[in-house]
């Protein structure tokens, strides 16, 4: 049986990672997204939760895959894809992918062209309409300050973890996140010693990649990745440009 192990970002939930669940959970995989503590949507309980106890958490879901799969693969997103990325240097999975992975925050150039259109939305009076202002805006009502810094103590004691995962990893960013900067990407890519990594940056889309235009491409390159079936690197660098970035692919 093959088990998957998704890890959910800060002030996430299961819940948004749901589409990529439930589209390796319909090839029968054993798929476990646990909810990190205090990430049930309340200030209270995300308040009272400690990085360590994150980390546990997404460990003893990975040591019960372990003991019950023949392979294991681990994908992460956001703060999750720190937490994986610490997982694969010190447990036997198989695969690792990376989500918008957060070795780095805030993208200050797209983060002010969001700002931008919503001061614009704000002035036609169209800014509660938008699904992703509502979005950021819950989650900073609900964040409270002693979390992000837990949120910043994980990714600073667990960042030199990626120096030492050695399993193939495909890592991919959206180039309008406003979240995770470009560099958090190329950061991971050059401390991972795998032989077998793979960068893909998706042109159209932001920090929730599967909630862009790209949703499709993006899940069949994570199919391509896991499965073993053609790959796309390979096939963009046949015709890609020799004077271009050779170490990532952009769709």
């Amino acid at each position: 049986m093959i088990g998957c192990l998704i890890v959910h970002g800060f002030t996430g939930t299961p819940q948004e990672v749901e589409d990529i669940r439930e589209y390796f959970a319909e090839k029968l995989w054993l798929v476990y997204t646990p909810e990190l503590p205090g990430h049930d949507g309340t200030k209270e309980s995300l308040k009272a939760a400690s990085y360590q106890e994150w980390v546990y958490k997404a460990q003893i879901a990975l040591e019960e895959l372990l003991e019950r799969c023949d392979k294991v693969y681990v994908i992460g997103f956001s703060m999750g894809g720190v937490i994986a990325g610490y997982l694969a240097a010190n447990y036997p999975v198989d695969k690792l992918v990376l989500i918008s992975s957060a070795a780095y925050y805030l993208n200050p150039k797209q983060l002010a062209e969001d700002l931008s259109g919503w001061v614009l939305e704000g002035i036609r009076g169209e800014l509660e309409e938008d699904d992703v202002y509502q979005f950021y805006r819950d989650k900073v009502m609900r964040t409270p300050i002693s979390a992000t810094f837990e949120f910043a103590k994980l990714v600073r004691k667990l960042r030199a973890a990626f120096h030492h995962v050695t399993v193939p990893v495909l890592i991919v960013q959206g180039e309008k996140d406003g979240l995770v900067p470009a560099r958090s990407a190329r950061y991971i890519y050059e401390q991972i010693k795998s032989e077998d990594k793979q960068l893909f940056f998706m042109e159209e889309a932001k920090h929730y990649i599967w909630y862009s235009d790209q949703k499709d491409t993006f899940l069949t390159e994570l199919d391509r990745f896991l499965t073993g079936g053609e790959d796309t690197l390979k096939r963009s660098r046949d015709s890609h440009d020799e004077d271009s970035d050779p170490k990532a692919i952009h769709l």
